[in-house]
Formats: C-alpha cells, sequence, structure tokens
C-alpha cells in the first residue's frame, strides 16, 4: 500500500511542477521567492527549474512503479533504482527544504502563546506562504519515499520488509553518546540566547545586544533558546527511563509505555529540518562571512548543526531498534511484555 501511496504523491507534484512549467506561474523557488535568501535553490532560473522538477518527479513516479512489481531487480538494476531513490530522497529533505521549516518549528510555542496578546506583531500570511507549504509537502514526501524506499531495499537483500530484520538489527551500544551529542549542541544556541535576556553580550558587541533589547528582538532570542533547552532535555528521554516510561507526576499516564512514534516523530522531523537549515546556511556566502564579524559568534552555532542533525538521527535509530517490539510479518524479536525499568547502562 505504502508503494502506490508513494507513487501517487511522486506523480501529484510532477503534475504541479508540470503546471508550474507550463504556466511560468507558481515555482516556489530561484528570483521570485520572497525569502530566497536563504535557500540552496535561490538562483534557480525557473524556465529550468519547473521542467527539471517535472522530469525528476515523473521518472521516480516510474522507479517507484518498477519497485511495486512482483519481478526483484537484481546487480546493477537494483544498485541503479536504489542510487536514483536515495538522491531524489536526499533532495527533497535536504535541498528542497530551507531553515524556514526549523525557524517556524522553533516559533510555534512563541506564535501561540503571543497570539492572544498580539505578539510578535507579525503578518501570518507573509509567514504561512505557498512557499512553505511546499518544502512541508516535499519533506512528508521525502519521508514517505524514504520508508517506501527502505522496505523494497529490504526486501531485494533478503531481509524483511517491515522491520528489516537480521538486516537492521539491535540494540546498538552508540546510543548513549549520539545522543548526548544532539543534547549538548543546541545548548551552545541557547547559552548566547539566555545570555543576551540577561544582558550579557554573549558572542556579540554591546551595541548590537542594545540594539536588539530596543527593537525587541531579544525576547523572541529567548524564546527560541528556551526550545532548543527544552529540545535538549527532550533529547536525554532517548536512553532515560522516563523516554520510555511516563514518569510519575503524569496523572493518568504514569507508569504506561511511551508510545515509540511519540519520541521518534518529532525527533526524525527535528533532524531533517535542521539538517535542510545546515545545507541553506552553507550554501550562503553570506553565513560565513557573517561569521568572521566582531559579532560573528551570534549566528556560528549553526556550523555545529551538521554533526545535530546526523546525531539525532542515530540517537533516534538507536531508540527505535532497542524498543520494538517483535515484528508482526516475520515474528522475529522480542514481544512487548509488561513495562521493564531500563537504566541508562543497562539499556545497551
Amino acid at each position: 500500500m505504502t508503494k502506490f501511496l508513494a507513487a501517487g504523491w511522486s506523480a501529484a507534484y510532477a503534475t504541479i511542477a508540470l503546471g508550474w512549467t507550463i504556466t511560468g506561474r507558481g515555482f516556489p523557488f530561484g528570483p521570485d521567492d520572497p525569502g530566497r535568501d536563504g535557500s540552496p535553490l535561490r538562483n534557480l532560473d525557473p524556465g529550468i527549474g519547473a521542467p527539471l522538477f517535472a522530469a525528476v518527479l515523473a521518472i521516480t513516479t516510474v522507479v517507484l512503479l518498477v519497485m511495486a512489481g512482483r519481478e526483484l531487480p537484481r546487480g546493477p538494476a537494483r544498485t541503479a533504482l536504489l542510487t536514483w531513490m536515495w538522491l531524489v530522497i536526499a533532495a527533497l529533505l535536504l535541498v528542497v527544504p530551507d531553515i524556514r521549516l526549523l525557524m517556524i518549528t522553533g516559533y510555534v510555542p512563541i506564535l501561540i502563546v503571543g497570539f492572544p496578546f498580539g505578539y510578535p506583531p507579525v503578518d501570518y500570511s507573509e509567514i504561512l506562504t505557498w512557499v512553505l507549504g511546499n518544502q512541508a509537502f516535499a519533506v512528508a514526501g521525502g519521508l514517505l519515499l524514504c520508508r517506501t524506499v527502505l522496505r523494497w531495499q529490504f526486501r531485494t537483500a533478503g531481509a524483511c520488509a517491515d522491520c528489516g530484520r537480521p538486516a537492521l538489527s539491535g540494540p546498538v551500544r552508540w546510543g548513549p553518546a549520539v545522543t548526548y551529542v544532539a543534547a549538548v549542541i543546541p545548548l551552545l544556541y541557547a547559552v548566547s540566547r539566555v545570555g543576551w535576556a540577561l544582558g550579557i553580550p554573549v558572542g556579540v558587541t554591546p551595541e548590537f545586544l542594545d540594539e536588539l533589547r530596543r527593537t525587541g528582538l531579544v525576547w523572541a532570542g529567548l524564546g527560541l533558546g528556551l526550545f532548543a533547552i527544552a529540545g535538549s532535555i527532550l533529547t536525554l528521554g532517548l536512553v532515560q527511563r522516563w523516554g520510555e516510561v511516563f514518569p510519575r507526576w503524569m496523572v493518568g499516564l504514569a507508569g504506561r509505555r511511551v508510545p515509540i512514534r511519540l519520541a521518534t516523530i518529532p525527533a526524525t522531523l527535528v533532524a531533517v529540518f535542521v539538517g535542510s537549515a545546515s545545507v541553506a546556511l552553507a550554501a550562503d556566502p553570506e553565513s560565513w562571512r557573517t561569521i568572521l564579524t566582531p559579532d560573528g559568534l551570534a549566528s556560528a552555532p549553526w556550523v555545529t548543526w551538521p554533526a545535530w542533525s546526523v546525531a539525532l538521527g542515530a540517537a533516534t535509530l538507536a531508540y527505535y531498534l532497542r524498543r520494538r517490539p517483535a515484528c508482526e510479518m516475520c515474528g522475529v524479536g522480542d514481544p512487548p511484555a509488561g513495562v521493564v525499568p531500563v537504566t541508562q547502562a543497562g539499556a545497551y
């Protein structure tokens, strides 16, 4: 079912791209994108980009239909199909989206809490745009294709298509290490933002901090810093007991097992958003020049974001491998018995 859903998504996106090509309107990248400075595709000419998108997605649809067939390609044919699909998935998850998805995710708590009070004073129609919607659509499709291709790759390798066993086995011993890396990196960002709110010019000149306080942007930065701290704490849940069993203070949920997807879905999305933001910033020469200015440490933390993205993705995988129950398709694995307390040292 997933493979046909993926093929349908790809065909729909190809049709949209064909519409851009025929009408000459709607292409969400290049010179017509108001936020183009933050996009790796900011210089992509619509006359080239639109038909390129249509062609790539049309080919992807055909490849997905081939994968949906009963015949299982072997050797070079299998390698070629997988190479094409993983390149398309990488583009959809890391190149098509840019820093705006990560920004809107970080600002969501501020927007929700401040909305009744008219803060921040923004025009939501300028934030929730078609360009942002297209990026979200691309990420959703990329994750769908990723799931579909993984199943096919497992099946053609002789493993279980649903769980990947024995090719994808676990648990893994590197889980705690990558989890701690993923938890520490966002704190590097939070330190400066919290410091600014306290009047400490962390990584910036006093004049720059005065300007932030005058415009009120320092409080938006504080909100993002607190969000980063919360994310860091939640990341630790991937190796802590409360990440598997709801703690006692959660009335009505205490003692119950935490659903695996409650942890893996948000963590996966953040890993993707951080990865795409890293690519966008690395592709922008201004990002590198800014680091060399007197206020450069304000933006320097993004240099560590590629490691954050990879570490968080790996930590999420380790958490999933440790907690997944027996596979309903192949029957391999331990059935989900009662709540088994785990310790940080004993979980692996």
